[in-house]
């Protein structure tokens, strides 16, 4: 497992970090030992970098964290979340900030994430949602961070950015108040490295890609036949045009890869782990099988920069989430 530098913070990570939302609830069925299993092959094999959030599954995947942990003999960096307190994804750009993220609701989310993670100190605290808007709002917040250090509850803050919005969080990212952000980029997603990118290389600011496989489509599993559970929120997120539509971007994607001979998922997380802004990428993975294959990709070959034009060139604009 390689591992990059998280920003201008003293951490180094891998370059495969472990997505737990699936683990939470809102994916069908859950599976925890299953769950428990896959963090502890992750830590086995050198991720040291986890992602969660107070809301999966109301700390749920906190807790499955807690006792991987306990089962590795072996603790490893994790990032959480606190929600807004007005349960809005995304964030309303004109709701202002004493509603989502006030001092009080801060401090309760920290506790109630610490509690969970049965731990001291949290790595890296972030909040679920962010707009740029809130800047000229932030006095009390980032002094709340700070008390938050100076208790050692936390290590680093960073904002987690509105699906499909990078832009809105241009400048906070300038403000030097935040170690890092974390956003949606993928083969069909790529516009942060428009602007994001290089003002996160500029400022020293980490990257944390999520959403790196698009839900599910770019590992090549779903197919225009796939039936999801009625408890995964994807049968909402890939309705029957949806599924036709994103079908036939992954087969025009597949031509154009097939001479690579590597699976889809590999190329995708390739493709994401090419730029020199990211930090880490946290796909979801909730099996043993599937931290084997990715952790794979980390040591692997860098993509060649003709093949990564070509991959480019499957740029895809679209909001599944609205």
């Amino acid at each position: 497992m390689h591992h990059r530098p998280f920003g201008n913070t003293s951490l180094n990570v891998s370059e495969i970090g472990h997505g737990t939302w699936t683990m939470g609830g809102m994916w069908g069925p859950r599976n925890d030992r299953s769950a428990i299993n896959a963090l502890v092959k992750g830590i086995e094999l050198g991720i040291t970098f986890i992602d969660t959030a107070a809301v999966y599954g109301h700390g749920h995947s906190e807790s499955l964290i807690a006792s991987a942990f306990k089962e590795a003999k072996q603790k490893v960096s994790v990032a959480t979340k606190i929600p807004p307190k007005n349960f809005q994804w995304p964030a309303q750009h004109n709701i202002p900030l004493e509603e989502t993220f006030p001092k009080k609701h801060i401090i309760e989310l920290t506790e109630f994430s610490l509690k969970n993670l049965r731990t001291d100190c949290i790595t890296l605290q972030q909040l679920h949602v962010w707009s740029d808007q809130w800047l000229e709002q932030g006095d009390e917040l980032f002094e709340t961070i700070s008390l938050l250090k100076k208790q050692g509850k936390i290590n680093y803050f960073g904002i987690s950015i509105n699906d499909h919005e990078p832009n809105s969080a241009l400048e906070v990212v300038s403000s030097g108040l935040i170690d890092s952000v974390q956003v949606i980029y993928n083969i069909f997603d790529q516009e942060p490295a428009n602007k994001l990118f290089p003002l996160c290389q500029k400022h020293g600011v980490a990257v944390i890609v999520r959403v790196p496989l698009d839900e599910g489509s770019l590992t090549g599993n779903i197919t225009r036949e796939t039936s999801f559970h009625k408890k995964d929120w994807r049968s909402r997120y890939f309705t029957k045009e949806r599924l036709e539509e994103t079908c036939q971007h992954v087969d025009q994607l597949r031509k154009d890869t097939q001479h690579l001979g590597k699976p889809l998922s590999h190329i995708a997380l390739q493709f994401c782990l090419a730029h020199p802004a990211v930090s880490t990428v946290i796909p979801g993975m909730r099996t043993i099988d599937n931290v084997e294959k990715n952790c794979v990709v980390s040591g692997d070959a860098l993509l060649k920069e003709v093949d990564l034009e070509k991959i480019k060139k499957h740029c895809w604009k679209r909001n599944f989430y609205s």
